[in-house]
């Protein structure tokens, strides 16, 4: 596979729209709150997330297959050159959508045997949903997303990036889930961003 965006594409606030800040916050505080001894980061975009894990003291390896973004590795997520085992947590957000979804089940192989403890993903949903917040003088009273029913879900067509996505045609969440639960991940938490429910994360124990 070759890069499908220049590093350009991930400058400037036409990629950082604010509702990405929060999927951030998100990678961000699933990783602190574990407190993990040292992180692998496969797929680094930007490198929001592990500049600001660095400063914060978490001790992060990263990994991409674009060199031009600058990883501390540069390699595939089908063959990731690390021990088993050789990372407290794991984080892969964003990404793998971006391999076809035959590869999806290997990746998570992957993913699995480098991690010691977690491995947290996250990635696209597109199932209908309904929100619905309630705020009174700047006191949350009610914050709720509700999943509609995924009828007559969209074929998912190639973009140049995205293989398939959460939510099109022939990839509901449960196949997703089954396909992570087969490569012996135990998912901890399922849910997705309220500000930004295009995003899903699915975080594990390995």
């Amino acid at each position: 596979m070759r890069p499908q965006r220049e590093p350009q594409h991930y400058q400037g606030l036409r990629y950082d729209r604010k509702t990405r800040f929060v999927s951030y916050w998100h990678q961000i505080q699933q990783v602190i709150e574990r407190s993990p001894e040292n992180v692998l980061e496969v797929g680094i975009g930007n490198g929001f997330v592990h500049r600001y894990l660095r400063n914060a003291g978490v001790d992060v390896h990263t990994l991409d297959f674009d060199e031009r973004l600058g990883p501390d590795t540069v390699g595939s997520v089908l063959e990731l050159p690390f021990d088993d085992g050789a990372f407290d947590l794991v984080c892969c957000c964003e990404t793998l959508e971006h391999i076809p979804w035959d590869d999806f089940a290997p990746a998570l192989r992957q993913l699995r045997r480098v991690a010691r403890r977690w491995a947290l993903i996250s990635l696209p949903d597109v199932t209908p949903y309904v929100r619905a917040h309630l705020e009174v003088s700047r006191q949350e009273k009610f914050r709720k997303m509700y999943e509609l029913p995924n009828r007559n879900p969209l074929p998912h067509v190639f973009d140049g990036e995205h293989y398939w996505e959460i939510g099109k045609q022939g990839y509901p969440l449960s196949k997703i889930t089954s396909v992570v639960e087969g490569e012996g991940l135990v998912i901890d938490e399922n849910f997705r961003v309220f500000e930004l429910p295009y995003h899903r994360f699915i975080s594990c124990r390995v």
